[in-house]
């Protein structure tokens, strides 16, 4: 069966016309759900920290409950359910990136929390007593060390992400996989299209993983 395996048709042409526009998205959508997973996983490690049980509470339930549940049926019932809501459709790629920002703040609020619990408590104190504010301690002491001392898990966590692009696949999304799949149908190669697109994906990941190795010795030297 390898034999009969035929790559050819994959020119600049079906790369332009069917990849490229996949790739992008799925590249765009895991920068917006990194952005904006740490932007509101930021926001649900300081309500959970914060000691106070009415931001604790709700913040700890969105954060198990999104956490509890697989992404794909969270893709899926987001893009059936919203559009019931509100009577119009949203689109794919409008549902996926909403989906996404909202699943990945919780993944993201764990690693904030961790990374905030992990600086010393005598620099909170040290702070306190020079007359700073729990803002400007929060802004200008703890998160941005809790940002370098999470930056490896934060991005190990980006890749994951990548990864999970694809399953956009499930509600037709045109992501770098659907771009792959399209390209196969139209040359009547799906086997060897869903090769490449293992190949791709592996490759991708393979060298972020391989670029994050990295940083993660660099940071532990400067430490």
């Amino acid at each position: 069966m390898l034999t009969n395996l035929d790559f050819s048709f994959y020119n600049w042409n079906v790369i332009t016309g069917f990849l490229l526009k996949g790739l992008y998205f799925s590249l765009f959508l895991t920068v917006v759900a990194t952005l904006g997973g740490i932007l509101f996983g930021t926001l649900l490690a300081l309500m959970r920290l914060s000691g106070k049980k009415w931001l604790d509470t709700p913040a700890a339930i969105y954060v198990n409950g999104m956490r509890s549940i697989p992404l794909v049926m969270v893709i899926l019932w987001f893009f059936l359910l919203v559009p019931f809501l509100i009577g119009r459709p949203i689109g794919a790629e409008i549902s996926a990136i909403i989906t996404f920002v909202a699943f990945e703040a919780a993944y993201f609020s764990e690693i904030m929390r961790a990374g905030i619990q992990s600086i010393p408590r005598g620099q909170v104190h040290a702070a306190q007593a020079v007359g700073m504010t729990y803002k400007q301690n929060m802004t200008l002491v703890i998160l941005p060390q809790a940002f370098r001392n999470m930056l490896p898990v934060l991005l190990t966590q980006t890749i994951i992400l990548f990864q999970d692009t694809s399953l956009v696949y499930a509600i037709g999304a045109y992501d770098l996989l659907k771009g792959f799949e399209t390209a196969g149908k139209n040359f009547g190669r799906p086997i060897e299209s869903y090769l490449l697109a293992a190949v791709l994906y592996f490759i991708i990941c393979y060298a972020l993983s391989y670029m994050v190795k990295r940083l993660h010795k660099k940071i532990a030297i400067i430490r």
